[in-house]
């Protein structure tokens, strides 16, 4: 095998003058420089902590000066990284982005829910009108729910996890949003077909623009502000320790920090063992969006001398701009689902994808609202009068699509649920990182701490001593599976 090629189950990250260091599945691994194929020196678990172990290992047994990156190619299609412009993306003022999100996220709260009470379309508002008003509830809910994550941002100087939660909230309000769009317009498509255009809809439709441009905002923040443990010029930090011992001098790798952030946030390619859930979580998505085009209203319409049952409600039945909005919220169903799916970290798919549950379970609980009000004769063009001389009687329901939508809408919150439970797979920082001169970390075992020792001072030697020091666990993991790591 040619010097710098590995096979497909393993990703080098850094290679020195005898040893590199990488990925295997399920594992963090050193290997003798140029052979890959045979079992590592020593192996950790594909944690965090295992990877800072990992790495303290191998810069002890490691000329510093002689580690540098690999770029390994990877084969199959590559996924593109969602990064912002880089207009958006301004150094140096993570605060004030944060800050702007959670404004126009509560100045969009305000406004949606000032829009409540004036006239919507025609002569009613959206607060008259019960199966109208709990959606547009649980959205601002959302969206408000969005800026207090954002918000705690802010803090970010009290912990890193408040940054976490910031990409979190504007994640959550994106999915929101992206759903909210097709709805809006639909109403908005409503008011283009047969007029009747109200401050309410207005105001709703500037509160969703705060709260959609808020989100983006706040997602486009810097992600790594100055918080401890964060990279900093040079890559070191002002003291601490690292697993294995305090570093002398003061200084330890950005990367060992437990503030140090475990990779960049964005789509990915799955784990092959998640390939099961992420199928799972497309089809429910697109049975989903299926389930949301027919009738859900049912109307049996009874008389002394025949009875009658009429569906309404089907997404392509109404006018151009309604349909236009309706296929909207089914495209962003479908994309939101797949970034979800492909998002990593997961939790923060899972974020994106409960955005865009909670406008479809509004409109779920907005159908059974409706269906069990009364419904009137007016509704079909009769009278009252007419009604009574007939002897009508109007009963309303819903057609087994629901229900069969619902089922969907719940698979959507099981897979939301898997996200959040998924395991977190911590990605390889960039570049190598130099210890402080005297740095010794603590290895994980003695045999491989006397394998790497002696592999230092003769290359050829190291491999055999890395086999007779590999674990049993690592011949199950090495074997012929070529299952690859969610980052590697």
């Amino acid at each position: 095998m040619e010097a710098g090629t590995v096979p497909e189950k393993l990703t080098i990250s850094h290679r020195g003058a005898k040893y590199e260091i990488g990925r295997g599945k399920r594992f963090y691994g050193i290997w003798v420089a140029g052979a890959p194929e045979s079992d590592p020196i020593d192996r950790w678990p594909e944690t965090r902590e295992g990877w800072e172990q990992a790495w303290g290992r191998f810069i002890t047994i490691e000329k510093p000066e002689t580690i540098t990156a690999v770029q390994t190619p990877r084969a199959g299609f590559k996924l593109p990284r969602l990064t912002a412009p880089a207009a958006l993306r301004p150094r140096g003022r993570g605060p004030a982005w944060l800050a702007a999100g959670a404004g126009l996220l509560g100045l969009g709260v305000l406004l949606g829910l000032i829009g409540l009470f004036p006239h919507y379309t025609g002569t009613q508002s959206l607060a008259g009108q019960a199966g109208q008003l709990v959606p547009h509830l649980l959205y601002l809910l959302t969206w408000a729910v969005s800026g207090v994550l954002v918000a705690g941002g802010l803090r970010a100087r009290r912990g890193p996890g408040s940054l976490g939660h910031a990409r979190i909230g504007a994640l959550l309000g994106i999915g929101l949003s992206a759903v909210t769009f097709g709805l809006f317009f639909t109403d908005l498509g409503q008011v283009i077909a047969y007029g009747g255009l109200g401050a309410g809809l207005v105001l709703s439709l500037l509160g969703w623009l705060a709260c959609a441009t808020g989100s983006v905002v706040a997602f486009a923040a810097p992600s790594r502000a100055s918080v401890p443990g964060a990279p900093v010029p040079g890559g070191t930090v002002p003291g601490g320790t690292v697993p294995g011992g305090a570093v002398p001098g003061g200084t330890v790798p950005a990367a060992m920090q437990p503030g140090y952030p475990a990779g960049r946030s964005g789509p990915a390619r799955p784990r092959a063992a998640d390939a099961g859930p992420v199928a799972l979580l497309l089809l429910a998505a697109i049975g989903t969006v299926a389930a949301f085009v027919p009738s859900w209203d049912t109307y049996t319409l009874t008389s002394s001398q025949s009875a009658q049952t009429i569906t309404a409600g089907n997404a392509f039945s109404e006018p151009g701009p309604m349909i236009a909005g309706n296929v909207a919220v089914m495209v962003a169903v479908v994309g939101v689902a797949v970034l979800a799916a492909l998002w990593r970290p997961a939790r923060q798919g899972a974020a994106l994808l409960a955005g865009a549950i909670v406008p479809l379970a509004a409109q779920a609980i907005s159908a059974l609202i409706q269906a069990s009000q009364p419904a009137t004769p007016g509704m079909f063009g009769i009278s009252q009068s007419q009604a009574q001389a007939a002897g009508l009687t109007i009963s309303s329901g819903l057609t087994p699509i629901f229900w069969v939508y619902c089922v969907f809408v719940i698979s959507l919150l099981i897979s939301c649920a898997w996200l959040l439970t998924a395991p977190q797979y911590h990605g390889m920082p960039a570049g190598p990182l130099h210890p402080a001169s005297g740095h010794t970390p603590e290895a994980q075992s003695a045999p491989s701490g006397e394998a790497g020792d002696s592999g230092a001072e003769t290359g050829d030697s190291g491999a055999e001593a890395g086999d007779n020091t590999a674990s049993p666990a690592g011949d199950s993991d090495g074997g012929d599976d070529h299952e690859e790591s969610t980052y590697a």
